[in-house]
């Protein structure tokens, strides 16, 4: 049975119990700082778990895409672990419980009509303490005792929140994979024999601060099964890595390196290590995520790297990962759609990173030289273990790599030190994860208080109402006074809480006793809108009828940037590509900001062309349509989802003319000619594939242009020439400098000549070869390579090291005559030594070669090391 066919039966399976079918979320987690990455299938679901919100149908059920890099060291080299893998899942939020999670995990294992699993095959494991599941599995399934296992283990508990005890299936996989004479041969234990397929948590009680443990309200059924897992059975394979989910890529791969797989242990675990690592990469990239130096980013840089080193190890030393995206896709694209319509991205983000890794692999073999020299001076001959780990971790150096080099020039590696470093950073991930994956239950007195609120402000910025609730330093209170800050939660309110980057409004309460500025909102647990406010004048009570009065100015202000970051974000994806997707906004009164995936800059006319096309939206005066519409419907439309939002079944369409169309619950203008006028005002890249735009409309634009035409006038004034000769007046300087620049050129190369003659008497004879190793003047790489052309004329059969220090950093040229390459004299790898010594790197042709270093102090000794390594090639 295809891996496919597995997922579509286990959607089809819960489906036909009742249950509503979520997709798949995005692997970047929403709302939900505690995560990296959604790593289990519960994960996306957890506001309906803890309360937060309500789902319409308690009863869910998915297939995940997830991804976990706590165990990467182990993936390729075992049979089931992944980075990225799809958990399938069935929940129930406070409906069913134990009898039906397990009867319809029977049902679905053994019945024909689904998996057909043999039931001599299945065994499970359970809390000693749980006599309820053990009875449903002995009474009501048959399931013989001696294939019941009561294991301690089986207790979900992460600390303070939800937890309770959990039964797990295992399947046998007979006698190939494990002896029953082993005495960790049983469900549960440490073998291959008995795979464990599936997960069922019995989420019954609460772990509390002090340790206790209390009955839920209400109980929930949280599971987790391995799709790769069930289809290595299916597919009676001995490993995940066998299945048709991994086949296809390795193939590939063996194709490209033109190795065969089976043959060699080390090949093999190499093409594993490239099949999982392109799949995690594959996925993250279509949610958004590039490679960077931190965060998922760097996550995703590592792997990436990592995949590349093994690449190298099957002989592929050029790019070659983002050649196998397209099979991920025909693997997987018939229910992840975006590794398919996003391929070109995906391939474009993952060759670009490739060719910057084989370059990074240069400097870091620059670093290992100077590590190698720092060893040596010291009187050691052992790299730390800490040096050769900030080689692994910042380099992608793998540890036999940097032995081997080391090797090389008689050291060895401190492996133990190495492995020490490296346990002290799982040690340091695993804490993290340990304090941040909790599930806890939303705390303060907001998380009990469910009385409903009504936001009217989409069509009113003035509203009488009554004020519901205060809380001064999370207590409730019934009155505050003049001076007091406290948050106030009114029956309806105008005010619009901060969301998909659109500020809260501000503005002011007041009754007949009492006024209160309006600083900022935000959502309380259940959804209400709390409003952090001061009171100025009199007071304010709790059942006070209020005038809730929002800042008009402000908010216009903020509207015309919203609808404008639609128009911009339309006008992006038609000037630059399909693949721009916005990676984060800002709309506030002054300005707009907006951030999107895009590789590489972004020119002038690009930039010019996408301010032509939001303001010709503009200058349309098209209609801004607001409506709701089902889920579905706005899709078949065409409507852009944001990065990582998360929708329920009815949305808000906001359809500007038939220019934009997204889903959005943000306030907008009535038509865009509201907006007036649009100017960029910078572009930047804020990390690796992320670029920012920012941008100011209305008022704010007319007042920058009114700034930047002042800007223009001074510019003229100082080159006392009119407004309209400025460019024509700038060019005449340019070339002014030009010509001067020619004149110091022509001077400079005058000087070399004359300084060229006054080192020829500076040679020596080091064996049978002529040298001129020295410090020179020369105030760049240019001047320095003049240089060196003027003593080639003077100096044919020397070869020259020439030295500069500008300011605290050093350059380098080595050239070397062609009677002293045919004797194995290479100026790249001369000079590269050198330059490592400063703390640089550099290389080029055998005759010829350029290189820079970071600290001017190890110059003299640099030189001194050019002798030494001419005398050594002489011997």
């Amino acid at each position: 049975m295809k891996a496919s066919e597995i997922r579509s039966k286990w959607l089809q399976f819960f489906s036909s119990k009742g249950h509503k079918i979520e997709p798949s979320a995005s692997l970047v987690p929403h709302n939900d700082p505690s995560l990296l990455w959604i790593n289990a299938g519960m994960a996306p679901l957890k506001p309906y778990f803890d309360g937060r919100v309500k789902p319409e149908n308690p009863r869910l059920a998915n297939s995940q895409k997830c991804i976990r890099t706590n165990d990467i060291e182990n993936v390729g080299k075992t049979r089931r672990h992944h980075t990225f893998f799809e958990m399938l899942g069935n929940f129930s939020i406070g409906d069913y419980f134990k009898e039906e999670a397990v009867t319809w995990a029977w049902e679905f294992l053994t019945s024909k009509e689904w998996i057909g699993f043999d039931p001599e095959r299945l065994s499970v494991t359970v809390y000693p303490e749980d006599e309820e599941a053990y009875k449903l599995w002995n009474e009501k399934l048959g399931l013989p005792a001696e294939r019941i296992v009561k294991l301690e283990d089986n207790f979900w508990d992460i600390g303070e929140g939800p937890c309770g005890p959990c039964t797990e299936i295992f399947y046998d996989r007979g006698e190939d994979y494990g002896d029953l004479s082993d005495p960790e041969c049983y469900p549960g234990g440490e073998n291959e024999r008995f795979l464990e397929v599936w997960n069922v948590v019995f989420s019954e009680f609460n772990h509390n601060k002090d340790g206790s443990y209390t009955p839920l309200p209400n109980k929930n059924i949280d599971t987790g099964a391995g799709l790769e897992r069930f289809a290595s059975i299916l597919q009676n394979v001995p490993s995940n890595f066998d299945t048709d989910l991994f086949q296809p890529i390795i193939a590939k791969t063996s194709e490209i390196a033109k190795v065969k797989y089976g043959e060699n242990t080390e090949n093999d675990v190499a093409m594993k290590v490239i099949a999982d690592h392109i799949r995690t990469v594959s996925f993250a990239v279509a949610d958004g995520v590039l490679p960077s130096n931190e965060g998922r980013g760097y996550v995703i840089r590592r792997l990436l790297r990592r995949a590349v080193r093994y690449g190298k190890m099957l002989g592929l030393d050029r790019p070659f990962m983002f050649g196998l995206v397209e099979v991920v896709g025909e693997i997987m694209g018939s229910y992840y759609t975006d590794v398919v319509t996003k391929r070109e991205f995906i391939e474009k983000v993952i060759r670009t990173e490739e060719e910057r890794f084989h370059e990074t692999l240069s400097d870091g073999l620059a670093i290992l030289a100077t590590f190698s020299q720092e060893a040596k001076a010291a009187g050691n001959s052992v790299i730390s273990g800490p040096d050769a780990f900030k080689l692994y971790d910042t380099y992608g150096f793998p540890l036999d790599l940097t032995e081997d080099y080391a090797a090389e020039h008689g050291l060895s590696v401190d492996r133990e030190g190495f492995e020490a470093a490296m346990q002290q950073q799982r040690d340091r991930a695993r804490a993290a994860r340990h304090d941040n994956e909790s599930m806890k239950v939303q705390g303060g007195v907001l998380s009990d208080f469910t009385t409903k609120t009504e936001f009217v402000g989409y069509d009113e910025l003035v509203a009488e109402s009554k004020i519901v609730a205060i809380v001064v330093n999370d207590a409730f209170v019934d009155m505050v006074s003049e001076g007091e800050s406290c948050q106030i939660i009114l029956e309806q309110t105008p005010f619009y809480a901060e969301s998909g980057g659109q500020v809260s409004d501000k503005g002011e309460i007041r009754n007949a006793s009492g006024s209160a500025a309006v600083e900022g909102l935000f959502k309380a647990p259940h959804g209400q809108f709390v409003h952090m406010v001061t009171v100025q004048t009199g007071e304010l009570r709790t059942g006070d009828t209020v005038t809730a009065a929002v800042d008009r100015g402000l908010r216009s202000d903020i509207i015309k940037n919203h609808t404008a970051t639609h128009l911009l974000h339309k006008a992006l994806k038609e000037t630059l590509g399909e693949h721009v997707n916005q990676a984060g906004s800002l709309v506030e009164p002054g300005r707009l900001r907006f951030d999107f995936s895009h590789l590489g800059s972004i020119t002038p006319e690009e930039l010019s062309a996408i301010e032509q096309r939001v303001n010709e939206q503009i200058w349309n005066s098209l209609d801004v349509i607001i409506e709701l519409k089902p889920i579905d419907e706005a899709k078949a439309m065409g409507a852009m989802a944001l990065f990582g939002e998360k929708y329920g079944d009815v949305v808000r369409v906001v359809q500007v003319g038939g220019y934009s169309l997204e889903l959005c619950g943000g306030c907008h203008v009535e038509n865009t000619s509201q907006i007036g006028l649009f100017k960029l005002i910078s572009e930047s890249g804020i990390g690796s594939g992320v670029r920012r735009i920012e941008a100011v409309t209305g008022r704010q634009a007319y007042e920058y242009m009114d700034g930047q035409i002042d800007v223009l006038k001074q510019a003229a004034s100082l080159l006392k020439s009119h407004v309209g000769e400025v460019p024509k007046r700038i060019e005449a300087l340019h070339q002014q400098v030009k010509d001067l620049s020619r004149e110091n050129e022509s001077l400079q190369g005058k000087l070399s000549g004359i300084e060229a003659g006054a080192l020829t008497s500076q040679v020596k004879t080091v064996g049978n070869t002529q040298l001129l190793a020295v410090q020179v003047q020369a105030n760049s790489m240019d001047a320095l390579r003049t240089l060196a052309d003027e003593l080639k004329l003077k100096l044919p059969e020397a070869v020259l090291v020439l030295g500069a220090a500008v300011e605290d950093k050093v350059n380098f040229v080595v050239a070397v005559p062609q009677q002293e390459v045919k004797r194995g004299l290479h100026a790249g790898k001369l000079v590269k030594e050198l330059a490592a010594l400063c703390g640089g790197g550099g290389g080029g042709r055998p005759d010829m070669a350029q290189a820079g270093g970071k600290d001017a102090s190890k110059l003299g000794e640099a030189l001194k090391r050019s002798e030494e390594l001419i005398q050594a090639s002489a011997q």
